[in-house]
């Protein structure tokens, strides 16, 4: 199988952020055995933290096997950051609706050539007030469906406790601990066969997020929610409610 060398950009991009991440942050990692030394794959994370994802690609960096991330097209196209991006393989995503599915077809592409592909199903920063993994899109099913791929869930808490989703400033002293636990690829075989539907992917998602939030509870030490918290539900409920007052 054919795995991708490293290559130049990423171990300049390396370069530059391990230096202040071993500064800033320890480091707790488990689970690394559970990243496929061979062929493709994808690892599914939660999100918390505007730096995590330096962090987690530390962690994944030092198994040997790099993640491609899934980020905003705009990343792409400035200045030094753009080259390190392309440098680097990431995939860019486009909003728009006739572009929408092409990171898609780039992250099959790239499993398909036998690297790594790393999704925040969330899509952003979890909203969950608790900093649970929220509901989740569908792109990460798609992708594991349609390749038949490995998909190992990763859980990872500490970079929020250096910089708080959507904070500016970060809380450096004391120094946080960086813990990541992967875990064993999520069994989705028996989906494989099924019709590719919008309800099929929502509950291949659904498993998949489950396994991340099992891992997120173990590192925590503490019970996940019996629920996800749904950021469109949640903003349609404070309207009902600013609705109700108003009409009083």
């Amino acid at each position: 199988m054919f795995r991708r060398r490293i290559g130049f950009w990423y171990r300049l991009a390396a370069v530059i952020a391990k230096p202040p991440l071993i500064v800033l942050l320890k480091r707790d990692w488990q689970g690394a055995e559970h990243i496929p030394a061979e062929g493709g794959f994808i690892t599914a994370v939660n999100h918390n933290s505007y730096i995590d994802p330096f962090a987690y690609a530390h962690f994944q960096y030092s198994t040997g096997r790099v993640p491609r991330f899934l980020a905003k097209n705009s990343l792409f196209t400035s200045g030094f950051i753009g080259a390190v991006m392309r440098g680097t393989g990431q995939i860019p995503v486009y909003r728009e609706s006739t572009n929408a599915l092409s990171a898609y077809r780039a992250a099959i592409d790239a499993v398909e050539r036998g690297e790594c592909v790393a999704f925040y199903p969330e899509g952003t920063l979890t909203r969950d007030p608790a900093q649970w993994p929220m509901t989740a899109k569908t792109g990460v099913a798609r992708v594991a469906l349609q390749t038949r791929c490995p998909v190992v869930p990763v859980a990872q808490w500490g970079a929020n406790l250096l910089l708080a989703p959507y904070a500016k400033k970060p809380e450096i002293l004391p120094r946080k601990t960086h813990r990541v636990l992967a875990g064993p690829p999520v069994d989705i075989s028996r989906y494989y066969d099924e019709e590719i539907t919008p309800e099929l992917l929502r509950e291949v998602t659904e498993v998949i997020m489950a396994a991340i939030t099992e891992l997120l509870a173990e590192l925590r030490g503490e019970p996940a929610p019996a629920a996800p918290y749904d950021h469109r539900e949640a903003r349609a409920e404070q309207r009902r409610k600013a609705a109700e007052e108003g009409s009083k």
